[in-house]
Order: C-alpha cells, then structure tokens, then sequence
C-alpha cells in the first residue's frame, strides 16, 4: 500500500501539482517578458 502525504488529514499531492503549475506558468510569463524587453532593446538601436 502506498503512503499519501497528509496535511491536517487531507492530501497534498493534488496541491503539489497546481503550485508547480502555477510556478511553470508564471516562470515563462517573466521569461516571455525579459525576452520582450531585450526585443524592444534591439528594436530602438
């Protein structure tokens, strides 16, 4: 039998996956826009 990680009796793994997601989807936002800013930089040369 597996062991589920229990927080105050509920389990957490559903939790674990929307925090990741939403870290992945907020890491590529900011990447999406340095890369728009360096985009913007070379635009104004």
């Amino acid at each position: 039998m597996s062991r589920l990680t229990t927080d105050a009796g509920r389990r957490t793994d559903r939790r674990v996956w929307i925090r990741a997601t939403i870290y992945m989807v907020a890491t590529h936002v900011f990447a999406g826009f340095v890369i728009l800013l360096f985009e913007i930089g070379q635009r104004g040369r």
